[in-house]
């Protein structure tokens, strides 16, 4: 049988080594194991937890070290970080079970010249408690938040010290689970029900469509999911699409599709009559929401291989186009940590790329028509600052509505909208 912990510090040594994410990564153990639902349960929480919790164990863990954290082996780091997760943020593990565990796990590794190491610092943190610092620089949010200083900083100068707080502290929160109906084959009252006879119990959102699961599962073994009656979508992405509000009969197209969820809304929303054009740059994300669309049963998606950065004429003319563009994701790093860590030079050329497909979005839109800008990002340089410049720019468009969402407020994912009618446009 295979051992949770050491699991769990396998995946967080892979996620760091190859840079790799950690959903497809932690996916990808867990196929490759025989561990029991519980197991799979306790390694998901420890390495979302450690990759949540990184930067305030390593500051912990190096006041107990005198070997450097950059020099200190992959593996026997995220066997400390494991186990101190345990000790610092999970009540209900004993903490000798934590440091037994984890001298085992490293005896037992090619790094068993450690254990030794990993008892001596274990045995520290467990005698001599380690204060977080209370204040409210960047460099002490940055501690306590575990959140890159340059993200802190970030936060800071786009919504001030109260909002940045709020927003740092959400960040360590689990994120809601939340359903899309497929109103095409069924409704909400149905969908509760069924859900109900099978043990998942759910509310209501605030988005009419929308279910909130009370806790989590694993909804893709699920049937009604396999049958189509369903998807997983955020509620902000759900507020979005509500704003667009794509009409039965109308022409519409989705620049960056992938993986799909958004194109399946609107495709609800015009109750399967009209057409989507659903793209992405890689065939393989679009046979993801081809297969997708045939699961929920919605005939009228298109997906189809496209530069969103270049024009194709051969697409033709839409009623209105969604411009949910590849963004830095600094809105759903409760979902996915592992985002934060990136540097911030990988999001220097963000900016040139919105910017580009929301032009070149204008091309295919009819006189009269509607552009959905969107982001799951919180950075308003990617959100307003580019919204207003492309309006200096084109100054045919009408902003007709702008929205940010943000976690601690809404409950959703950190979410940016911008609707933009077309009216007379003067080149």
């Amino acid at each position: 049988m295979a051992n949770p912990r050491k699991t769990a510090v396998s995946v967080l040594t892979k996620i760091e080594k190859d840079n790799a994410y950690s959903n497809i990564t932690l996916k990808s153990f867990l196929n490759d194991t025989e561990l029991t639902h519980e197991d799979i349960a306790f390694v998901s929480a420890l390495v979302y937890g450690v990759l949540d919790r990184r930067i305030t164990l390593d500051y912990v863990l190096s006041s107990f070290m005198k070997t450097p954290l950059k020099k200190t082996a992959p593996f026997t780091l995220n066997v400390l970080r494991t186990a101190l997760y345990q000790i610092m943020f999970m009540d209900k593990i004993p903490e000798s079970a934590a440091v037994n565990e984890a001298v085992k796990i490293i005896k037992k590794s090619k790094e068993n010249r450690n254990a030794g190491f990993v008892n001596a610092v274990l045995r520290a943190a467990l005698r001599e408690e380690t204060l977080l610092p209370e204040g409210d620089s960047a460099n002490e949010l940055s501690i306590r938040y575990s959140c890159p200083l340059w993200l802190v900083e970030s936060f800071l100068k786009d919504y001030g010290l109260d909002t940045a707080k709020s927003l740092l502290e959400e960040s360590l929160n689990a994120a809601p689970v939340t359903l899309r109906v497929n109103t095409v084959k069924t409704d909400i009252c149905s969908l509760k029900s069924r859900l109900e006879d099978m043990g998942i119990s759910s509310k209501e959102g605030e988005i009419s469509n929308s279910l909130i699961l009370d806790k989590g599962t694993n909804i893709a073994k699920n049937e009604l999911y396999k049958n189509g009656f369903f998807h997983v979508q955020d509620l902000a992405s759900q507020t979005a699409i509500s704003v667009l509000a794509p009409k039965k009969g109308e022409r519409v197209l989705d620049l960056c599709a992938s993986p799909g969820g958004k194109s399946f809304t609107m495709a609800e929303y015009m109750e399967n009559s009209g057409e989507i054009i659903a793209c992405d740059l890689y065939e393989q994300r679009v046979g993801l929401i081809a297969d997708g669309a045939k699961r929920l049963g919605l005939d009228i998606i298109k997906a189809t291989v496209n530069d969103a950065t270049v024009y194709n004429e051969a697409l033709g003319k839409f009623d209105c186009i969604l411009c949910d563009v590849p963004c830095s994701g600094l809105g759903v790093i409760r979902r996915k940590p592992d985002i934060k860590y990136k540097p911030e030079s990988d999001f220097e050329e963000l900016e040139d790329i919105q910017y580009k497909i929301l032009t070149t979005a204008v091309r295919y839109l009819k006189k009269g028509g509607r552009i959905l800008y969107s982001t799951c990002t919180l950075r308003r340089a990617e959100n307003e600052n580019l919204v207003i410049y492309f309006q200096k720019e084109y100054n045919g468009f009408r902003k007709v509505c702008e929205n940010t969402l943000m976690p601690h407020i809404n409950n959703t994912d950190g979410f940016y909208y911008a609707l933009l009618e077309y009216g007379t446009l003067e080149e």
